[in-house]
């Protein structure tokens, strides 16, 4: 009975030991090693598939630019550093991240919760969700508004399956379909066949900035928010983004970036 007291005693104080030994590792196997790597290098590597226009391309001299591009530098710019730019094929961003040859994801890149096992996310700077769009001297200012109306959706697209989803639910409104976005605008605004139409947000902010007078209504009827993905033990990077990407968003540079590469907004959707 004594040697088994024993041995539980000394088991007990052989686990005290290892949990205080625990508690003294538990800083370094929190430390964030990509923040660490980022310090060191002063460069943030950020990977991106150049060829989704105007969130990123690449110029006459091939070098990559747009939206993405300038966010990344000026994130960067918050900390005192500078975003280096890694041309990657969109598919192949999270096993690049994976293997640590770029430091996050700064590519357009919408939300997955099934990744969320393997990578962090920040929080979202652009949603390019689907919107209700008008003519900007259209009396239509909420969803309500579409009943006994004629809408038209893209043949087989989101808005297509949200439009008929939402006439299942009871919305009173004809859906017309057509081949391409292009078409779906020119029955708004030219043809005169729809009075509203579902299209996403980075169509509707394009056809903007060619100066089309279109206005998105009502808030977005699915949401697509496009997030910077980084390494799953990168806790620190990711309260650095989000605290960034608020400075930027307070001090209206997320704007700012908008109207730069999509073209200003109407002035209803500036002021609204």
């Amino acid at each position: 009975m004594a040697g088994l007291a024993l041995l539980i005693a000394t088991s007990w104080g052989a686990w005290l030991l290892t949990a205080e030994q625990g508690a003294a590792l538990l800083p370094f196997l929190r430390r964030d090693y990509t923040w660490q790597a980022i310090q060191e290098r002063g460069v943030w590597r950020v990977g991106l598939d150049p060829s989704f226009p105007p969130f990123e391309m690449l110029d006459e001299n091939g070098a990559p630019v747009g939206y993405d591009v300038d966010l990344a530098q000026a994130l960067a710019a918050t900390w005192g550093m500078r975003a280096e730019i890694v041309a990657v094929g969109f598919d192949s961003l999270p096993d690049t991240l994976k293997t640590g040859k770029i430091d996050s994801i700064v590519s357009a890149y919408p939300y997955d919760e099934r990744l969320t096992q393997d990578f962090r996310f920040s929080t979202p700077y652009f949603d390019a969700g689907l919107r209700i769009a008008v003519p900007d001297d259209s009396p239509i200012r909420t969803l309500t508004d579409l009943t006994g109306r004629q809408v038209g959706v893209e043949w087989g697209s989101v808005g297509d399956m949200i439009g008929r989803r939402l006439q299942r639910e009871g919305m009173i409104m004809t859906l017309k379909s057509f081949e391409t976005p292009d078409q779906v605008i020119s029955a708004l605004l030219e043809t005169q066949q729809v009075e509203a139409i579902f299209i996403d947000q980075v169509s509707l902010r394009q056809a903007q900035g060619a100066g089309l007078p279109l206005r998105g209504v009502d808030d977005p009827l699915e949401s697509v928010p496009y997030v910077i993905v980084m390494p799953h033990r990168a806790d620190t990077l990711q309260e650095r983004i989000a605290g960034s990407l608020h400075l930027l968003q307070e001090h209206g540079v997320l704007s700012e970036l908008e109207d730069r590469w999509f073209g200003a907004r109407t002035l209803e959707e500036q002021n609204p």
